[in-house]
Order: structure tokens, then sequence, then C-alpha cells
């Protein structure tokens, strides 16, 4: 079995989900609304904590979304 994720670690990770679909104005769009919800629920989190994490990160989350960060565990 894998190391369970850090809370941190979820909600960076369904921050930047939601940010690039937010960056293209896609928040409203079918794939979204698919697979966002599934991303809280498999990763036990509220949508409330992760546009919290928005909030207080958001140079870093619009960073990774617009893919110029590297991928956890390369930086």
């Amino acid at each position: 079995m894998g190391k369970a994720k850090a809370l941190k670690d979820k909600l960076y990770g369904a921050a930047v989900l939601k940010m690039s679909f937010r960056l293209r104005g896609d928040e409203e769009s079918p794939a979204f609304r698919f697979v966002y919800p599934g991303v809280l629920r498999d990763l036990e989190l509220e949508d409330e904590a992760v546009e919290r994490y928005i909030e207080e990160n958001r140079e870093a989350v619009e960073k990774a979304a617009r893919g110029s960060t590297p991928p956890i565990g390369t930086r």
C-alpha cells in the first residue's frame, strides 16, 4: 500500500486542478463538473478547504496550473 498523502499535498493537487480549469474559464464545463467532485471525494477534501488553500497560496497555485512548476518530488 502507498504512503498516505499529507493534507497540504492533497490540497495543492486539488487547488492546481481547479485553478487550471479556472484560468481557462472552464469551471462550468462538463469535464470539470465530472472530474473535480471525484477528486474531492477521493482525497477526502471539501471545496471550501481548497478555496482557502488557493487564497493563501495563489501565486504558487497559478504558476503550477500554468505548467511553470516542476512536479512535486523534483523541486
